[in-house]
């Protein structure tokens, strides 16, 4: 077996009632198929049965038959479309090769009645057929959904600014509590300054005045340990704020980095451990190959080909026995040689073309190896990324907890600490009404005091509630304060993302327009008219009317650019071509769309249909460029037609 016959590949397909085709089995190898013969024998049919294999519904149903079918075997898996008639319309099902056939069908399936190749004829709207495949429904999509982020950090931004405006006069509004609470606790230590001196004055001659004095120190004290029980209280109040913040900042951080899902991480070892393999397999296979070119270039070099009875006295098989046989082996009868690897009788030319190709693939593996190490350190970085965010979520979440373990701790200790306070005032209450039972006009002054003191006391805790709440607002809008920079930022690279977004489709259309023109030039300096000099495409900007406004929409003009019998250039419109003429330019349109949108790539068919206003020569040149991009480009032409082209070419005379 010859090296193309064994790194060719075949699609088998069995076909009912498609088209004229009662029913057909037939086998399309990779490279070159030509279907030749008369009209009327199931070219096309068969060719339509390609593209519903693919997954198009461009095919038709036989006249005479409510249900067809294909059936492609196709890389190792089978793909089956069903045609079923209803009423005036088809109903197809089943799962075709292609999950989409739209840009196949534009641009790579070119039939008679293909859409781009009518396109020209009609005076269509080119700039509609070259960005249909392009979803600019999907780019709108994305600006509306930017345009509504931006929107919400607006509204955002001015609720922050709003709240911002309040600061100055919630800072006046807390200093004036600070100040008040001042000068009550002033007022206070005066007091309790004026109760020591008052109490030194009270005559020690009272009958009742050590019982009474007895009340006053144990009211003096209780109010001390009030005092104490405040501090705490304080003290414990700030600790809480100072952990909010902290934890505050910690859940920030922790979610900006989500945990990667368990399925993520597996997938990533998994690729990880794939692509490995991948690469051990690609080193072997570059190993193997290099080996062998290297063998057959030092047997070529030394030109030393009677080594058939030296390698049969070694068993007669190299190291790669009859694979490399295969290989190396094909017809021919000039230039002989003896093949040093099985002993047949080969063209030294296709032994020297055998090598050429094996360094073709040594290449591609070589490219192929770069390729998979690239990936392979990328996943390893991801992998790493990956597992530094985890052991940081990991560490954030510990230390929350112990912020929330503290905090619970805190809070109990502040309840403790007010219900303490609560019985406090609640004792300093009963002493001031057992000294009240007590009192007698000597002692009415320092009761009263005692009274303006408690008074004070509940006015502090009144005023510290206050600044409490007025300080929690303040720290909140200076929280808001501090993200609105963030959201700024946000805010801008929404708006550079909505400017680029915008300018896509622009962007887009001016590739796409310089690409088809790139290679409809290719394609008809392939064809060589002399009259056609130039075909080419031009974007134009025009104020169209949508509704009661005008909008600027781009419009693509096709230009047609002639030459005289004396070589001077003109320009052509569409309308001054013949109908062989139409049909020609259309053809190159569509075949400049099968190359700008490298359907070569996704899609392995490339068929051809109705070439009769190209002479026989063009079109085997045709046939030979395109050759080298489809896998399998799949031609029907008449029998006169179909002799220009290469005689290695398959050929299906009979469907």
């Amino acid at each position: 077996m010859s090296t193309s016959e064994e790194l060719a590949e075949n699609a088998r397909f069995a076909v009912e009632n498609i088209g004229g085709i009662d029913e057909a089995e037939l086998s399309v190898s990779s490279g070159v198929t030509v279907l030749s013969g008369k009209n009327a024998t199931n070219r096309t049919s068969f060719l339509q049965s390609i593209m519903a294999a693919m997954g198009s519904r461009q095919a038709t149903l036989k006249g005479d038959a409510d249900e067809g079918s294909v059936e492609m075997e196709f890389r190792g898996e089978t793909y089956k479309r069903t045609l079923t008639r209803a009423g005036d319309s088809l109903q197809f099902s089943g799962e075709g090769y292609l999950d989409d056939s739209d840009v196949a069908d534009l641009f790579a399936f070119l039939l008679e009645t293909n859409e781009a190749r009518q396109s020209v004829a009609r005076s269509d709207d080119l700039r509609d057929m070259i960005m249909r495949p392009v979803d600019t429904e999907a780019i709108k999509r994305e600006i509306e959904e930017l345009e509504e982020e931006k929107g919400e950090i607006n509204e955002e931004l001015a609720t922050i600014e709003s709240r911002q405006r309040d600061l100055p006069d919630l800072e006046q509004r807390r200093n004036s509590l600070r100040e008040q609470i001042e000068e009550k606790r002033e007022e206070l230590a005066a007091k309790e300054e004026e109760i020591d001196e008052s109490s030194r004055d009270v005559q020690e001659s009272r009958r009742e005045q050590e019982k009474l004095e007895e009340k006053l120190d144990e009211l003096r004290s209780t109010r001390s340990d009030l005092e104490s029980l405040r501090q705490q209280i304080e003290s414990q109040e700030a600790s809480v704020t100072s952990l909010n913040q902290e934890q505050s900042e910690l859940e920030d951080e922790f979610e900006d980095l989500p945990d990667a899902p368990m399925g993520d991480k597996d997938h990533l070892e998994s690729e990880i451990d794939r692509l490995r393999e991948r690469r051990q397999e690609l080193n072997s296979d570059i190993s193997d190959l290099q080996s062998l070119i290297q063998y057959n270039e030092e047997r070529i070099e030394s030109g030393d080909y009677d080594v058939l009875d030296t390698l049969e006295g070694d068993g007669g098989e190299t190291a790669d026995g009859g694979a490399l046989t295969e290989q190396l082996l094909d017809d021919g009868d000039e230039d002989q040689v003896v093949c040093w690897t099985c002993g047949s009788t080969v063209e030294q030319e296709q032994i020297e073309s055998t090598i050429d190709r094996l360094q073709d693939l040594r290449e591609e593996k070589l490219s192929e190896l770069s390729s998979v190490k690239d990936d392979l350190e990328e996943l390893k970085s991801d992998q790493r990324e990956a597992e530094q965010k985890q052991q940081r979520r990991e560490q954030l979440q510990r230390k929350i907890d112990d912020i929330e373990d503290e905090l619970d701790q805190r809070t109990e200790q502040i309840d403790s600490l007010k219900e303490q306070r609560d019985e406090q005032k609640s004792e300093v209450e009963d002493l001031e009404t057992a000294v009240e039972d007590l009192e007698s006009e000597d002692f009415e002054d320092i009761l009263t005091l005692h009274k303006e003191a408690n008074q004070l006391e509940f006015e502090i805790d009144s005023l510290e509630s206050d600044l409490d709440d007025v300080s929690e607002e303040i720290e909140e809008i200076e929280g808001r304060v501090d993200d609105a920079d963030d959201l700024r930022e946000e805010r801008d690279a929404l708006m550079d993302e909505l400017t680029d977004k915008r300018t896509k489709v622009g962007q887009i259309e001016e590739d796409a327009v310089e690409a088809f023109n790139e290679h409809m030039e290719a394609v008809l300096d392939i064809l060589g008219y002399e009259n056609l000099e130039r075909v080419w495409i031009e974007r134009l900007e025009r104020t169209v009317r949508e509704g009661r406004r005008k909008v600027e929409k781009s419009a693509f003009e096709l230009h047609i650019v002639r030459s005289t019998e004396n070589g001077a250039a003109y320009e052509d419109t569409v309308d001054h071509l013949s109908e062989s003429e139409r049909e020609v330019v259309g053809l190159i349109f569509a075949l400049a769309g099968y190359l700008v949108h490298d359907l070569h790539e996704t899609v392995p068919f490339m068929l051809l249909d109705s070439l009769e206003a190209i002479d026989s020569d063009r079109i085997a040149a045709l046939v030979d460029y395109f050759a080298d991009y489809a896998d399998f480009l799949v031609i029907a032409l008449l029998e006169e037609d179909a002799q220009a082209l290469d005689s290695d070419y398959e050929r299906v005379t009979t469907i």
